[in-house]
């Protein structure tokens, strides 16, 4: 590679981390998902997602305003084919406690649930329960997770879809048995951001289908609607995040979130503000139309979202 060449893949690289920086910045402030003395357990399965979140936190934790700890944590299930040098290998290298977890959950899966059925539902509940556990044991006052802005939408639309119930992933949550507060540092993240910046570091990716494809599962199926979405309708997937942050109780049809038997003429004050009969103006162009270049500025019109560090 030329000079001029490496020069350029570096400016991009910083533009890129500057950019998941950012939005890992912003998400921790806005959801006060990091506080003094916390000791954050990094859940690193060898995918492009949890290496990125191990190292945007690494690197914010060098210029936080507030001290906090970082301890990543591999489980080591048993699939066949698992190289199990690998992150143990990386994460000497640069230097960050760790801690590899082996428990055989493969086999229990295989012993448990028929050939050919979905595996995923019982190994997420072993795996959750496992990694709780090692929090309690490591002390740790925060489980961070690397589900991104991505996989949020894709869970909204599964919940739509297949569940009957509008409900994404929280950027922060209490875990299942009540002990533990869930975080997603990378809830603002877009996943091609995350994957060219993965690829420009080289992480040591560890191959996600060692348990066997199952490309027909729903989360496969909604996300290609999501990527042509994305591909024909530039701002589409930007939009729907947006909308995601701006829900309005009293204009859905849930009757335990918003009391629409208490909506009379008396209380015209208070919930007036409906056109009722005109239709309300939807935007010539996507209001969350995301720059792909960070020193660019908004073009004929569009909003650009940009995120503060605050951290």
């Amino acid at each position: 590679m030329s000079h001029s060449a490496e020069a350029k893949a570096q400016y991009n690289l910083n533009k890129l981390h500057k950019r998941l920086r950012r939005g890992v910045g912003q998400a921790i402030a806005d959801f006060g998902m990091i506080e003094e003395g916390d000791k954050i357990m990094v859940c690193l399965s060898g995918g492009k997602d949890s290496y990125t979140l191990l190292d945007i936190l690494l690197n914010l934790q060098q210029s936080a305003p507030i001290n906090f700890s970082i301890v990543a944590v591999n489980l080591d299930q048993k699939q066949p084919g698992f190289p199990a040098h690998v992150l143990p290998t990386y994460l000497d290298g640069i230097g960050v406690d760790y801690q590899i977890v082996t428990e055989d959950t493969y086999s229990i899966v295989k012993e448990k649930i028929p050939e050919g059925k979905t595996t995923c539902s019982l190994c997420s509940r072993l795996r959750r329960g496992i990694l709780y556990r090692t929090a309690k044991e490591l002390g740790a006052t925060k489980i961070a997770l690397g589900h991104h802005r991505d996989d949020m939408i894709e869970t909204m639309f599964l919940n739509m879809f297949y569940g009957g119930k509008m409900k994404s992933m929280p950027p922060k949550l209490i875990s299942d048995n009540g002990e533990h507060i869930v975080i997603r540092p990378l809830a603002y993240c877009r996943e091609k951001d995350i994957e060219k910046y993965a690829t420009a570091r080289e992480f040591p990716i560890i191959p996600c289908n060692l348990c066997g494809s199952q490309d027909g599962l729903q989360r496969q199926v909604v996300k290609e609607m999501l990527q042509d979405w994305d591909k024909r309708f530039p701002g589409r997937i930007e939009t729907m995040f947006q909308a995601m942050q701006n829900i309005v109780p009293s204009h859905m049809v849930d009757k335990n979130l918003f009391d629409f038997a208490a909506v009379t003429k008396a209380s015209a004050g208070e919930f007036a503000g409906d056109t009722a009969f005109d239709k309300e103006a939807v935007p010539a162009k996507p209001v969350g139309l995301l720059a792909e270049d960070d020193d660019e500025e908004p073009q004929n019109g569009v909003v650009v979202q940009r995120l503060e560090i605050s951290l």
